[in-house]
């Protein structure tokens, strides 16, 4: 992908870039380790801060594969709810990292698909077409920068949270949150828990039917839904070395502050119009 039309895209200032990158990642099925690369790579190829944590939120909150799976477990309500929801607080989260004053030089752009190219950039003649790299050749560079170069900038950060993110969901499984039930207090403990546990959005999908079967309210799983997949301790140690500690102040408060207030609009939305999410459900509690 050229850096031009990447910068063109998420680059720059306002709430535009920061909902095209919201919107181009949310129907992607990664999770928040994995969407970790290439959110990096984006940045580093000209996107603006905002648009990359609003990528780095909407990705793993969603994706074409959870909403499928969401619809036959969670019933149509939540199918809906979910995809929204996340991109909304991925927004949110975007608009509030661009809040954020540049406390350092931003990382020193590296093209997708290498190093310097032999262009401007290095004090040399642009090539010209004809002098261009192949498609394989490039794609190798590219293939050998997001598995080396990046994953090389991650990788410790990446298996400390990854190992400490396990631990938690060890030591704190979902199924353990059925017992706080519903309200304020609920979703302040399922955002305490979501945020370093490490589990993608389809695997928390079966969990999040099982806490609507055992009588947690619609809202309160909706907050297990969106900082569980959001984020994780190797996330947060990378946006903290990425970005420095404002932004990650602004990432962990985008995902907060959207994911409690969106799960009191929704139980507030479905006791006014008597919905009743638990009855959709039909046969989920033979497939949990």
């Amino acid at each position: 992908m050229p850096e031009t039309l990447l910068s063109r895209w998420l680059g720059g200032s306002g709430l535009w870039p920061i909902t095209r990158a919201a919107l181009i990642g949310a129907p992607l099925p990664l999770c928040s380790c994995g969407v970790l690369p290439a959110a990096l790579g984006l940045h580093r190829g000209g996107a603006s801060r905002g648009s990359t944590i609003s990528f780095l939120i909407a990705t793993p909150e969603t994706g074409v594969d959870s909403i499928a799976l969401s619809y036959a477990m969670l019933g149509p309500v939540m199918a809906v709810a979910r995809p929204i929801a996340a991109i909304l607080s991925a927004i949110v989260a975007g608009l509030l990292t661009a809040l954020v004053p540049e406390s350092r030089p931003a990382p020193f752009t590296i093209p997708i698909s290498s190093g310097c190219s032999g262009g401007a950039c290095c004090g040399n003649k642009t090539e010209s077409p004809a002098n261009s790299k192949s498609f394989m050749t490039t794609t190798l560079k590219g293939l050998r920068y997001a598995a080396g170069d990046i994953l090389d900038d991650i990788a410790l950060w990446l298996a400390i949270g990854i190992v400490l993110a396990g631990a938690v969901a060890t030591w704190v499984p979902p199924q353990a949150l059925a017992a706080w039930g519903s309200g304020l207090p609920a979703m302040l403990l399922m955002l305490i828990v979501g945020v370093p546990m490490y589990i993608c959005a389809t695997a928390s999908t079966p969990l999040a039917a099982a806490l609507l079967l055992a009588g947690v309210s619609p809202g309160t799983v909706l907050v297990f839904l969106l900082a569980g997949p959001a984020t994780n301790l190797a996330t947060l140690a990378i946006v903290r070395k990425e970005f420095g500690a404002m932004v990650l102040v602004s990432y962990l408060a985008g995902i907060s502050l959207t994911s409690i207030g969106l799960g009191l609009l929704l139980d507030l939305t479905l006791s006014r119009l008597d919905l009743d999410v638990v009855a959709q459900l039909g046969k989920v509690s033979e497939l949990v």
